[in-house]
Order: C-alpha cells, then sequence, then structure tokens
C-alpha cells in the first residue's frame, strides 16, 4: 500500500463552515492526482466519474453543443468516442470503466422509451460499480450515499404518492428493502445507524438546512471511518470530498437550494428523477 506522508502533510485544512476556499477541486486534479500510483488514480477516478456520469447524460439529451463539467475525468471527445463505440458494438475502450459502456449499450437498445428513466439506469451502475470496487472504504462510502439519496428519494416518491420503485437506484438488499417497503422505516430499523437522522431530516420543511445537515452527516461519516488512515489514499479521498462538500456551500444559496428541490419534486411528477451530480 502507497503511503503519501508529504503529500497529505501539505493539503491544506478545511473546515466545514468555511465560506471560501484557495483550493479547488480543479486544483486537485491538476496538481495532487498526478503525483499518486496509477492504482490509486484508479481510486480516485471514483470520485471524478460521478461528473462522467452527468456529462454523458447531457451529450444524450443535448448533443455535442451540451456544456460539460471540467471536473470529470474524460473530456467531450473522449465521451463521444465511448458513445460510437457503445453504438457500434465495439466493446468497451480503454480506459474507460465498464458500466459506462454497458449503459450506453443499454440505452441505444431502449432510446426512446418513455417508461425508463436513464439517468437512474446510468446511477445504479455507478453505484454496483463502485460499492464492489475492492476497496473497504470506498465501497462503505458509496454504499453510505447510495442508502441517503434512496432514503430522501422514498420518502418523497411517498409524500407526494408516486410510485418509489422506479426511483430507487442499486440491486443490493437495503436498496430492495426501501423500494419494497411501505412502514414509516422502509423496513431499515435496526440495520443501519443512520436511519433515523435521515428520516428526521427528511421531515424538515427547512429545505436548505436540510441540506446542509445532510452533508454534516457525510462530513462526520468520513471524519469517524478514516480515523485510522493517516497517509493513505483514503485520507486524499476523504480530502477531496470535504472539498468537494465545502465548495458546494460557498456556491449555494437559499434561492438555489430552493429551485434544486423543486426541481427534484417536478422530476418525480413528471417519472423522472434529477441526475444529482453534487452528491457522489
Amino acid at each position: 500500500m502507497s503511503e503519501y506522508h508529504c503529500l497529505v502533510a501539505g493539503l491544506p485544512d478545511i473546515s466545514f463552515d468555511a465560506n471560501k476556499l484557495s483550493f479547488t477541486v480543479e486544483n486537485f486534479k491538476s496538481e495532487i492526482y498526478p503525483r499518486l500510483t496509477a492504482d490509486d488514480a484508479a481510486k480516485i477516478d471514483l470520485f471524478f466519474y460521478g461528473w462522467d456520469n452527468a456529462n454523458i447524460i447531457k451529450i444524450l439529451k443535448q448533443g455535442s453543443d451540451a456544456e460539460l463539467s471540467r471536473v470529470g475525468k474524460f473530456d467531450a471527445e473522449q465521451i463521444a468516442e465511448l458513445i460510437d463505440a457503445a453504438k457500434c458494438g465495439d466493446g468497451c475502450p480503454k480506459p474507460f470503466p465498464s458500466y459506462m459502456y454497458d449503459f450506453l449499450v443499454y440505452y441505444f437498445e431502449n432510446e426512446g422509451r418513455e417508461d425508463i428513466l436513464f439517468e437512474d439506469a446510468l446511477a445504479g451502475r455507478y453505484y454496483d460499480y463502485a460499492t464492489r470496487c475492492g476497496n473497504s472504504f470506498l465501497e462503505s462510502w458509496f454504499t453510505f450515499n447510495r442508502n441517503i439519496n434512496n432514503l430522501q428519494v422514498a420518502f418523497l416518491a411517498r409524500t407526494y404518492k408516486m410510485n418509489m420503485s422506479e426511483c430507487i437506484v442499486g440491486d443490493d438488499e437495503t436498496s430492495e428493502t426501501i423500494r419494497n417497503s411501505a412502514s414509516r422505516d422502509f423496513g431499515l430499523a435496526g440495520t443501519i445507524d443512520y436511519l433515523e437522522q435521515v428520516l428526521r431530516l427528511c421531515e424538515s420543511d427547512k429545505l436548505q438546512e436540510r441540506e446542509r445537515q445532510m452533508d454534516e452527516l457525510r462530513w462526520n461519516w468520513l471524519e469517524d471511518n478514516s480515523i485510522f488512515n493517516y497517509f493513505t489514499i483514503e485520507r486524499i479521498y476523504v480530502f477531496l470530498q470535504k472539498l468537494d462538500i465545502v465548495t458546494r456551500w460557498t456556491k449555494l444559496d437559499t434561492e438555489t437550494g430552493a429551485k434544486r428541490y423543486k426541481e427534484l419534486i417536478d422530476g418525480l411528477k413528471s417519472g423522472l428523477t434529477i441526475n444529482d451530480e453534487d452528491y457522489q
């Protein structure tokens, strides 16, 4: 296992309540990412793939002129090559993860169908891929986030009397339980220790405060589960996730938070879900 004593020691301090940053995710990508071993860079890629997922969906919906995030691992030309390979059935080109190619094959086999939530189909494959990456810390992190996101979506679907089964992503036991449960706790009482906290936050009508406390829950999970990771890639991943959380809140205001919530509700009502690239 590689250790990064100097690199970790040189990382800037980040606090949850910071209102400005001198270091960005883009800085991380250009300054820290190239200094990692190939195996460790592949673990960090799981973070960047979240933005690649959003960029793939944008291109499929809007075409080659779509405005893409620069945070992803792949640029527009590379994604176009992947899409062409999937159209032609040429197999997954390197260095793309297999789930992206598999999704695109599925997309072109079912293009035009209004009963399929393609954003969810991609998100489900992403989480399944990440939760089987072979690194116990990262597998737990992505499982944690999938559970939180699924619980929030399920709560909204139940509140607005919509069919939640199509909105839940993942083929794991917890996702299936949420998908099929009619109880308040979605059949998960006693199985995940943060269940009541998430449900309590879901019930709050203070939208921005709820969002902030959800991120604080994520922040605390990162800290609690990386106590003994001192100079490893896990510590660097924690720094990147914290950087992402603080970056989001330096850009988010009350109006933006309310708009995002309305978009999520409208998406559920129309049979779609928002591909939320904010939470990876």
